[in-house]
């Protein structure tokens, strides 16, 4: 028997609509089937997916797409989008190289208004997609869906500032399941969830209005009645201030609905049918629980956020696994920890990558030196400068992405100042699936020349933790970057020793050739380097970089090669080649890094492999280099 008949009717949206709204339910019940089939096999963005099937599908048979936009925010929910817009067939390749990617993306089809990848975007797109078409005179619409999580960011507000005082149609769908990836903080959220409350004032009133009739009948009816009606002001009381806070929408000129349910289909397909024809801002408030029909993601939505494989329904027997290397945020979140048991001062910022960013055990350790600021990068630095103008030693734990969206706030607020705060920069490089919108490829070339800044690449484990204390300790803003996943496994100190700053160490010395490496990159140089016979240099720091040792290896060498997992514009190889520019030494230079493009998303290391930088397409580039120099 066929498990999803209607499901495989559908090519496209247009498909979906020829369906009556009665048989929308089940379209929606194979589609999460469909869905729960496809992340179990290739793994991927997965309880935020279950959460939207409803609303996805309820989208697609109200509004024209791709005519009509649909803006999704960050896009980890867009998976039901792509099955229905002739995706389907293609799920299978999600997220690996040459395949599907795992967010929204303008050259994969034309049903991607807009490329996504990182939070509380959507507003502002949608709103200037809105404004283009009434220009045209494109009697179109635009939707930004965008989870509670994503509204905590300051550039959704400002969106919904602008959006509010302009003539335009633009539907903003608040898909609120009080979750982001971690669970949602500040006060949003808790303003969002007493608004579940509104709807209770005008229920209690019919139920009031309408059980007056019978109640004198009954005995005891007045005595009851009383408690009814206590109960009834109480809860009245509590809609009324819900009420009130409601304004915020208002205020800024959206025209509230809601709250309503999101996994009600048919229910929706109505309210939305009723908003498209609607003039001017709107804001749909809907209720949606992360992870729905998948009760393992229900139960715990932040573990399965995002899967590998799902797990069998039936425990299979447990095998006791063999010991696992450390990952680089494992080895950070053990040193934090050991770190603040030894300096009180020290407290830990995240902008809601808790696990992500392997804050989980601090917390425990130390909540009240635990500050998840929310889906707000600028606010963490900034609040970060203000600690350690008081004398706190705060630490910023931040993928390097996301570094990207406060970088205003590293060089005004924290680097003029000179204020010692310590960036642990996670996911410096290629990040493999998640692709080119989680790349890390651009910290080294934007913090390089930000005065004041001490940058460090730590080359394994064990220099991560190294390099860390060393950056805590110094009395200015630093950086620490390291690459996802786990190293070379090298053995971890359980100290806190320091390395002197801006000094770098020769790990292999050979002829001719210096391989001047930085951070991930030093391991595959070793290993091209025993093929070579060529000396790799160890920089540790790329700012203050040591000038010595360069110009040492420049003078003792005759090729010299830069090696770093970074853009190579303005990245650890330029600083190298401003150093032998500075003291006259011309000598032919090869750089590797990733050259300007922008990169695929894939296993991580296909794509190293395809970006030059695995160890044997190192050894090629520098052989066949030398060859034509």
């Amino acid at each position: 028997m066929n498990p999803s008949p209607l499901l495989d009717m559908i090519d496209t949206p247009q498909d979906l609509r020829r369906l009556e709204k009665k048989q929308l339910p089940q379209v929606a019940a194979e589609l999460r089937e469909f869905l729960l089939d496809s992340v179990g096999k290739t793994g991927g963005h997965f309880a935020s997916n279950l959460g939207a099937v409803e609303l996805t599908v309820a989208l697609h048979y109200v509004y024209d797409t791709p005519e009509d936009h649909l803006v999704w925010d960050v896009g980890h929910q867009s998976y039901p989008h792509k099955i229905l817009t002739g995706r389907k067939n293609q799920m299978h390749t999600m997220r690996q190289y040459g395949g599907l990617a795992g967010f929204p993306k303008r050259g994969e089809s034309e049903y991607d208004a807009f490329g996504v990848g990182h939070s509380s975007t959507s507003i502002g797109a949608a709103l200037g997609m809105a404004v283009a078409d009434k220009q045209l005179g494109n009697n179109r619409r635009s939707v930004a869906i965008i989870g509670d999580g994503a509204m905590t960011a300051g550039q959704a507000f400002e969106a919904l500032n602008c959006a509010g005082d302009m003539d335009v149609d633009l539907l903003v769908i608040l898909n609120d399941n009080e979750m982001s990836i971690s669970p949602n903080v500040g006060a949003l959220p808790k303003y969002l969830a007493s608004n579940v409350v509104r709807d209770m004032h005008g229920l209690l009133s019919t139920i009031k209005a309408q059980s007056s009739k019978v109640l004198d009948k009954l005995p005891g009816a007045m005595e009851l009645a009383q408690k009814v009606e206590n109960k009834i002001k109480t809860l009245a009381g509590e809609a009324e201030h819900a009420k009130q806070s409601l304004s915020l929408f208002e205020n800024f000129g959206f025209r509230y609905t809601g709250p309503v349910d999101g996994h009600n289909v048919e229910n929706l397909v109505d309210v939305l049918k009723d908003l498209r024809g609607r003039k001017g801002p709107q804001l749909l408030h809907v209720i949606t629980k992360k992870g729905n029909g998948y009760k393992f993601a229900e139960n715990d939505p932040v573990k399965y956020h995002a899967v590998a494989k799902l797990p069998s329904e039936v425990p299979a027997p447990e095998v006791k696994p063999a010991a696992a290397k450390p990952t680089y945020t494992q080895v950070f979140g053990q040193w934090l920890c050991d770190q603040a048991a030894a300096d009180e001062r020290l407290v830990a910022i995240t902008p809601a990558m808790r696990e992500g960013s392997g804050l989980v055990e601090f917390e425990q350790q130390f909540p009240d030196r635990y500050f998840d600021v929310g889906i707000a990068e600028q606010h963490a630095v900034t609040f970060a400068g203000g600690l350690a103008c008081e004398g706190i030693k705060p630490v910023v734990a931040i993928y390097s992405t996301f570094l990207q969206r406060a970088y205003d706030q590293l060089v005004h607020d924290v680097a003029l100042q000179n204020l010692p705060v310590l960036f642990a920069i996670d996911r410096a490089g290629i990040v493999g699936a998640d692709g080119p919108t989680h790349a890390g490829l651009y910290d080294l070339s934007f913090l390089r020349c930000v005065p004041n800044m001490i940058i460090a690449a730590p080359s394994d484990e064990n220099e991560c933790r190294l390099l860390l204390s060393t950056c805590y300790q110094a009395n200015s803003p630093s950086a620490v970057r390291y690459p996802r996943g786990t190293g070379t496994g090298a053995t971890v100190s359980d100290g806190l020793e320091t390395v002197e700053i801006g000094k770098g160490i020769i790990r292999r010395e050979g002829e001719k050739i210096a391989v001047i490496a930085f951070g991930s990159m030093v391991a595959p140089s070793l290993a091209a380097a025993d093929k070579l016979n060529a000396t790799v240099a160890d920089m540790r720091f790329v700012k203050p970089i040591d000038e010595e040792l360069i110009v040492r290896l420049a003078r003792s060498h005759d090729y010299i090669v830069t090696a770093e997992e970074n853009a190579e514009q303005g990245g650890a190889g330029s600083a190298v080649l401003e150093v032998l520019a500075k003291h006259g030494i011309c000598k032919p230079v090869l750089l590797l890094g990733v050259e300007d493009k922008v990169t695929e998303h894939g296993d991580p290391k296909k794509l190293l492999d395809d970006l030059g930088l695995s160890a044997e397409a190192i050894e090629k580039r520098i052989a066949g280099w030398i060859k034509a120099v």
